[in-house]
């Protein structure tokens, strides 16, 4: 993981020994907003209208808030609308890479060797974090968005009207309660595994891991007793989480020491994200090679000899109990 600084790529993992050894994530900084009028959204500049072909999306298939995105456009409808370049899941000297031989689809609209690439196209001396997602607009050749929660929101809503597709994961009765939500599970399971897993002190490590189990037994009770987060109702929350845990028992059990247990032995949260799983479209989204590649090679200062594992045998698609809760 790398940044730009005016443009020119410096190889630079996270600087944690300024936070007592605790891992902070930079803020996204790109945040402009398709709409289905081109009308500005919640920020950044207006222009961006909902358009069929217009726009692409870069992601890694090992990145959960790049995984974000990729269900969304499966749940939506928008294949046909919005393209896709996957990169390599292997981020090494030069960040995320196009590399064909190791598992990229290539980039499909400028043919660049790296990600970094794509940012130094949208502002030559751009400085930051270079990170999945990015959605790219096509007409201005400029990025319209690298934050996950707001693609997201985009892909939910600007789109409806030319694909017929009206289902809504953000809708706007259960909006503080999804809020609320995403707040919990952002600081506490989303980031709070890469707060353990990048930790470099005892105690910043110790701190998000209490954190983190903590939040999942409370997820574990409010399961217990309505089919998903909000309720009887899948909402954008439960994706949110969904690519989390997905990953869990896979990649951050062992390899970022969130050990207490496995996610296989929460009753409900195991049942919840065999279900999700199972969404129509979403299984597709999941790639456990890329997964295990990316964290286990890329991360050679947490795994220095590179060797993946085999395991653990995971089956998301048995039956999964949650029709007894309604919804």
């Amino acid at each position: 993981m790398g940044q730009l600084v005016n443009g020119v790529w410096h190889d630079e993992w996270y600087d944690t020994e300024s936070n007592d050894g605790e891992f902070v994530r930079e803020e996204a900084q790109l945040r402009h907003w398709i709409t289905a009028d081109g009308s500005p959204g919640p920020s950044g500049e207006g222009g961006f209208k909902a358009e069929k072909g217009r726009y692409h999306l870069y992601v890694s298939l090992a990145c959960p808030w790049a995984h974000r995105t990729l269900i969304f456009r499966a749940i939506k409808g928008l294949e046909r609308y919005i393209g896709v370049s996957i990169v390599s899941p292997e981020m090494l000297e030069q960040g995320w890479s196009f590399d064909k031989a190791s598992g990229s689809t290539g980039d499909a609209l400028h043919d660049f060797d790296y990600h970094h690439q794509i940012y130094t196209k949208n502002k030559a001396d751009y400085s930051g974090r270079v990170t999945v997602p990015v959605l790219w607009d096509r007409h201005s050749q400029r990025i319209v968005s690298n934050e996950s929660s707001d693609i997201i929101r985009m892909f939910n809503s600007a789109f409806d009207d030319l694909t017929g597709n009206h289902d809504d994961y953000w809708p706007k009765a259960l909006r503080d309660d999804i809020e609320a939500i995403n707040k919990d599970v952002y600081d506490n399971v989303n980031n709070g595994v890469y707060r353990a897993g990048f930790a470099t002190e005892q105690g910043a490590y110790e701190s998000a891991y209490d954190r983190l189990f903590a939040a999942l037994d409370r997820l574990e009770e409010r399961l217990s007793g309505q089919r998903y987060l909000v309720g009887a109702q899948i909402t954008e929350a439960d994706w949110r989480l969904f690519t989390t845990l997905i990953r869990f028992d896979a990649v951050y059990f062992g390899h970022f020491k969130c050990n207490r247990q496995t996610l296989s032995s929460f009753p409900n949260l195991s049942g919840y994200v065999r279900e999700l799983y199972q969404w129509p479209g979403v299984a597709e989204t999941v790639n456990f090679e890329h997964i295990k590649r990316h964290y286990y090679y890329s991360h050679d200062m947490i795994n220095p000899t590179r060797i993946i594992p085999k395991g653990p045998v995971l089956d998301f698609k048995s039956p999964h109990g949650r029709e007894s809760l309604g919804g």
